[in-house]
Order: C-alpha cells, then structure tokens, then sequence
C-alpha cells in the first residue's frame, strides 16, 4: 500500500486547504483512514479519522472539531481533510495513515495504522 498526501502550503490565518491522499491499493474501501499532524519538537497527534466501507463514521480531535472535515472517495481510491479556519497552531507536517479493517470502524493512534504517507506541510501564519 502506497499512500501519497498532497494539498499542503502556506496560508494566513483563516484562510482553507484541502489535502488529499490518494492510496495504491486494491479495495480501498477495505481500509480505515486517518490524518495526523507533528509539529516541530512535538510527537505526531492524531487529527481526524474515518471509517472503512462508506466513511458514515468520522473522528475529530477536539482541537480541530468544527472546522475540518474528513471524507473518503471509494472510486478515487483517496482521502480528504478540508480545513477551515486555519489556526497558527495548526502549523504542522500532516500525515495520512491507512489500516485494514474487518469490522467498520475508525481508530485514532499511531499505533493502529498500518500504511503512512510521506507528509504535506502546512503553515498558517499570524
């Protein structure tokens, strides 16, 4: 499984990105999705995360919680994160992770995926 994130830049505070993360796999629907993000001298913290089959099930930290949006293409084979509103804080690498899923579900640590992406940066300035 390869994963290939995109969509990062630099962004003043307020303004929106859309990442995308378009995975080489066969039955991506058989795959619970995620972002995550690590920003400098800090571990990487999980940001939203969206379940196999359908993504009628998404996950938000509370941080990020009304202002970005996860979703899932099943015919594109990728994945989404639209972020509004962005926050200097927000300022990080941000990751897609994929994990293989038999039940549908989503999950939210490092520790449960798989399959990560090579990164994107984004960053807000103030």
């Amino acid at each position: 499984v390869q994963l290939q994130a995109s969509g990062g830049g630099l962004v003043q505070a307020g303004g929106s990105l859309r990442l995308s993360c378009a995975a080489s796999v066969r039955a991506f629907s058989d795959y619970a999705l995620g972002w995550f993000r690590q920003a400098p001298g800090k571990g990487r913290e999980f940001v939203s995360g969206i379940n196999n089959k359908n993504g009628d099930r998404t996950y938000y930290e509370d941080s990020v919680k009304g202002r970005f949006t996860i979703s899932r293409d099943n015919f594109r084979n990728t994945v989404y994160l639209q972020m509004n509103n962005l926050k200097p804080e927000d300022t990080a690498v941000y990751y897609c992770a994929a994990k293989r899923s038999y039940s549908d579900t989503f999950y939210s640590t490092v520790y449960d995926y798989e399959y990560w992406g090579q990164g994107t940066q984004v960053t807000v300035s103030s």
